[in-house]
């Protein structure tokens, strides 16, 4: 909940305080109070708060990417932001879920561990729906997903996966793998009900529908990776993983091919005397021996050259580059 108060709300106080309704001294002891935080000792949580922060930077990430991908599957504004990162126990989890739901069993190659992506209902029919060739609109009543509404959304779920794992590349190589779906999350007990989970809680809006989508993460899965879990170990792996990105893609550009092509010269005829060519007659070219040949690069003239041979092969030597415009490569 926000601790910023609205000008309507700054108002209202300072007229209930001037009238009497609220007592300033009462005020202050009820906010003294309110900052109290509840811990118990015998769940201590196992996430630090520099942890926490870094999961939530990885899951601002991967809200960015399924924005954009279901952005441009979907054909319809979607907007994705991570509402809260919390620690709970699994049992508190699962009784925090409707039933029916949407929820997507995946393992965590890296740690061998399993996961949970809950999808609220109210979007899951909204994806359906927009890919089926309709609107985008939901139902008012959750139910389970037929056969067909499955193998739609396993696609869908298994892009976001791909996401995820994109996401959390700086961290590891999740290698996440859809598993199985269920719409009774009671159905799903990946680990004991009183073990530590993190639940990342991202805001979905979709057109005119909203909900959520909820990833759960035993700390059992992610234990391996905890250490990694730190701002300082994420920044430093972005500047690798951009360096690396930098020499892998020019890696790629080296090794792209190009079409060259050696042009002797060139000429304009009629067609009647196209028509009339026989073996043995000459073409005279526009360009006297004396000069360089053009060497087109792409479709370009890229540098000047001159024809000879060099073991037993025509062959160009290259006496001068051309400047000019920009190759333009395509795949």
């Amino acid at each position: 909940m926000s601790e910023i108060l609205s000008q309507s709300e700054i108002d209202s106080l300072l007229s209930a305080i001037s009238t009497g309704e609220i007592d300033a001294e009462e005020a202050k002891q009820k906010e003294k109070e309110e900052k109290v935080k509840v811990y118990d000792f015998r769940r201590p949580d196992k996430f630090s708060k520099d942890q926490t922060s870094t999961l939530q930077m990885i899951h601002e990430n991967f809200a960015r990417l399924i924005t954009s991908y279901l952005s441009a599957n979907l054909r319809t504004v979607v907007d994705i932001s991570v509402a809260s990162v919390d620690q709970a126990t699994y049992e508190e989890f699962i009784r925090s879920v409707p039933n029916p739901t949407v929820m997507n069993l995946f393992q965590i190659g890296a740690t061998d561990g399993q996961a949970l992506m809950e999808i609220n209902p109210t979007i899951t029919f909204s994806i359906i729906d927009r890919l089926m060739g309709g609107v985008g609109e939901t139902l008012k009543e959750g139910r389970a997903l037929t056969e067909i509404e499955q193998r739609v959304m396993r696609r869908t779920t298994d892009n976001m996966l791909s996401a995820l794992n994109d996401a959390w590349v700086n961290v590891c190589d999740l290698k996440p793998k859809n598993i199985k779906v269920e719409t009774n999350p009671q159905f799903l007990q990946i680990v004991s009900p009183n073990e530590t989970v993190v639940v990342i809680a991202l805001k979905v809006v979709i057109g005119e529908s909203e909900g959520f989508l909820n990833l759960c993460l035993p700390y059992i899965s992610l234990e391996n990776l905890v250490d990694r879990l730190s701002s300082r170990y994420w920044f430093s792996q972005t500047d690798t993983t951009n360096y690396d990105n930098k020499t892998d893609i020019t890696k790629k550009l080296s090794q792209t091919s190009l079409e060259v092509k050696a042009q002797l010269g060139s000429t304009d005829i009629t067609v009647s005397e196209f028509i009339g060519l026989q073996e043995g007659d000459v073409i005279t070219l526009d360009k006297p021996i004396t000069e360089p040949i053009s060497l087109i690069v792409q479709g370009k003239e890229k540098y000047k050259g001159k024809p000879g041979k060099q073991k037993n092969r025509l062959a160009v030597q290259v006496t001068e580059v051309v400047e000019g415009e920009e190759l333009e490569i395509h795949e």
